[in-house]
């Protein structure tokens, strides 16, 4: 038993010594030290030894064991060094070469335009408010005095999910729920996405984002109303803007007027962008009707208001002299890349 347990040692010493990767070592270690491996057959042998052998082979048995556990961590340790030390070779990093510079993104020209259209009407004291996009029929047509034989209530013109839900066609809901819900004085704008059934071209889109304006008080006139809109469009377009008040009809305000901006590219000469009038439709407006605001509790005796809604989309395309709004939902880099 004494010399097989030498000669295990020897060939333990040979094995491990050629051994060139961790897998073979935890082979040897399993074929020699393990459950079923040689030290442990060996010493199943140790019964029909003396009292005097049995000590002297138990002791033999552990130096042996003890050298192979110390020859298996020496020689890990040595091929984990080799490994790390090929692997450096492999992925030396040259200090000298110029680093790659990181790809930053920016904003959407939406979101830039929309931050600065908050940070005006913010200026002037509005707060922003947002609302539901799957919103209820009484917010979206009944509470705003559109009755149910109107136009714009046609499966046509909006995408109805029952006969009470619908996509909201515009952020007046939105109004809507704030009178109903803080006392006057109000000042707030309600940005967000609205939908409507229109087919895709260079100027209409299913979906697009509205700008919702609401301001209740005692006193309000249609001169706080022109005075508001004129600060927001100078400040935003610059001093030269001039902006043009037309008669209109909304079933939420009386009166009601569409207002048009003196066109960005001739100043109000006359061009092909403005189609020779001088001025571009930029939004509708007007004060909050009677009717509307007594829905929402409000006493028509004592407040009054005034209510405007713009497009984003075309408050970008005419700031960005963008002319086909379906370049700022197509997510075309060569095209974002520039703003």
């Amino acid at each position: 038993m004494k010399d097989q347990l030498m000669m295990m040692k020897k060939t333990a010493e040979e094995a491990l010594g050629a051994a060139s990767s961790l897998s073979e070592l935890e082979d040897i270690r399993v074929r020699l030290l393990g459950k079923k491996g040689e030290l442990t057959a060996i010493l199943r042998g140790m019964g029909g030894l003396s009292a005097e052998e049995r000590p002297v082979i138990g002791q033999l048995a552990n130096e042996v064991r003890s050298f192979i556990e110390n020859r298996l961590d020496e020689q890990k340790n040595l091929l984990a060094s080799s490994a790390r030390a090929e692997q450096l070779k492999k992925e030396t990093l040259d200090v000298t070469m110029s680093g790659r510079k990181p790809s930053l993104g920016k904003t959407h020209p939406l979101t830039t335009v929309l931050d600065e259209v908050k940070d005006i009407f913010v200026g002037m004291g509005f707060s922003i408010v947002e609302g539901p996009e799957v919103e209820f029929d009484y917010y979206n047509f009944e509470a705003l005095n559109i009755p149910k034989d109107h136009p714009a209530r046609d499966t046509q013109d909006t995408f109805y999910i029952n006969d009470n839900v619908v996509l909201r066609s515009q952020t007046s809901s939105v109004q809507v729920r704030v009178m109903e819900n803080q006392k006057p004085p109000i000042r707030v704008i309600a940005p967000g996405r609205v939908y409507r059934s229109d087919a895709v071209d260079a100027t209409h889109s299913p979906v697009f984002h509205q700008i919702e304006g609401l301001v209740v008080d005692k006193g309000i006139t249609m001169g706080d109303l022109k005075g508001t809109l004129e600060t927001f469009m100078k400040t935003l377009y610059g001093n030269d803007a001039v902006l043009r008040f037309r008669p209109h009809h909304f079933p939420f305000t009386e009166p009601s007027a569409e207002v048009d901006v003196s066109c960005f590219v001739c100043g109000g000469k006359g061009c092909r962008v403005c189609k020779g009038e001088g001025f571009i439709e930029l939004l509708g407006a007007g004060m909050v009707h009677p009717k509307v605001l007594e829905r929402c509790g409000i006493d028509t005796s004592v407040y009054s208001g005034f209510a405007f809604g713009l497009g984003l989309e075309r408050i970008v395309m005419r700031r960005m002299n963008i002319d086909d709004m379906r370049l700022l939902y197509e997510n075309d880099l060569r095209f974002l890349k520039q703003f």
